[in-house]
């Protein structure tokens, strides 16, 4: 393999806005290499795909006899959980869906995760994030310039879903993540989210709240949770067939669901922040992963993929409207707003973080651990 100067992937779309990119003497790049050859055997195959769920679905039902719920499982409102939820049913589990409402819900993602509980038959819950607190978390780490503006949302995500299910004695979280619409994602575009020293090291240089009630997920806390109290995650639709497309038209048909458009955009502050945000101030673009992953999973071509990415990643006749909301939201003035868009870019790395801890943990974790628990991480 070997690095270049600007260029595109023959096969996908991705470019050298990952700086780490490499391409092979075919023009083809190393994240689409890593789909075909060291993800290939996560990616559904028929029947052998077929068995292995099945023998999944039967572990999980084996070890909750005499329980509520089976497993517990995240929703959001988006494709990927509501279409994971409706799935769990039809394969004869019963979970508890759990909803973090960290304040920027959209109205349709609301209306989707009422619709697809009611439709299904499902308990579900949904814990509020204290507002002021969460605010004054998420306003740090966008003053603090770096690319990983989602990381509260995602430590507070994992958080709350291992101690709802710790608390209900639930020993499966059944997680959306997947690689036909997930499976390259560069790594210098997304530092770990569970490294709790560099969220306290920005909220305690820009915050001004005491970070206090937040459902921090540390790796002592998630070696706590899959070591002592035995919950483990599964990547239940890496063994489906699963065609974004042909998802959302079946969640339409038979849940009443609604699409809201991008990948993750049923919650507003995300929407801004991977439609403009990321790549008005870092050159990140989220829908290179999303579209590559989707051409290596034969969900649309490469010219198609080309042609989406003509278009600007936001609306520009709706833009300065998402400014003022965010703006008003996070009670700063449009002004800052811009100033810290219009900010320098800075990296994780220039900010205390636990990084190499982090990476010798979990290469033991998962040398030691990962034959013994299979597909649960």
């Amino acid at each position: 393999m070997v690095s270049s100067q600007y260029r595109i992937c023959n096969r996908c779309v991705m470019d050298t806005s990952d700086p780490e990119i490499l391409f092979d003497n075919d023009g083809n790049c190393n994240h689409c290499d890593a789909v075909f050859n060291d993800k290939k055997d996560i990616l559904y195959h028929g029947e052998a795909s077929d068995k292995k769920l099945e023998a999944i679905v039967q572990k999980i039902k084996r070890n909750s006899q005499g329980k509520e719920y089976d497993c517990l499982v995240g929703i959001s409102g988006g494709t990927d959980s509501s279409y994971l939820a409706h799935k769990i049913v039809k394969l004869g589990l019963r979970p508890l869906a759990v909803h973090l409402d960290n304040g920027w819900n959209s109205e349709e993602a609301v209306k989707n995760i009422k619709y697809l509980c009611q439709k299904i038959n499902i308990d579900y819950e949904t814990h509020v994030l204290d507002w002021e607190g969460f605010k004054d978390i998420q306003l740090s780490v966008l003053k603090s310039s770096i690319v990983e503006v989602e990381i509260p949302t995602d430590i507070a995500i994992g958080g709350t879903l291992f101690r709802i299910a710790a608390k209900n004695n639930i020993k499966y979280i059944i997680s959306g993540g997947n690689t036909a619409t997930e499976g390259i994602l560069p790594e210098k575009w997304f530092y770990d989210p569970k490294d709790h020293k560099l969220l306290t090291s920005i909220h305690k240089q820009f915050g001004k709240i005491e970070m206090k009630n937040f459902p921090d997920l540390s790796y002592w806390r998630e070696i706590y949770y899959k070591l002592f109290k035995g919950i483990r995650m599964v990547y239940l639709l890496n063994y489906l067939p699963y065609n974004k497309k042909d998802c959302i038209e079946e969640l339409e048909r038979e849940i009443g669901w609604k699409n809201y458009g991008g990948k993750h955009h049923e919650n507003v502050f995300t929407k801004f922040c991977h439609s403009y945000l990321q790549p008005v101030k870092f050159n990140l673009d989220y829908r290179r992963a999303t579209l590559s992953s989707q051409i290596c999973n034969n969900e649309v071509t490469r010219d198609e993929a080309i042609q989406i990415l003509k278009e600007k990643p936001y609306d520009e006749e709706t833009i300065e409207s998402q400014k003022e909301y965010v703006s008003k939201k996070l009670e700063i003035t449009k002004e800052e707003l811009e100033e810290i868009i219009s900010s320098e870019p800075k990296s994780y790395q220039d900010y205390p973080n636990n990084e190499k801890r982090l990476n010798f943990l979990y290469g033991v974790y998962r040398k030691y651990f990962s034959s013994i628990f299979g597909v649960h991480g």
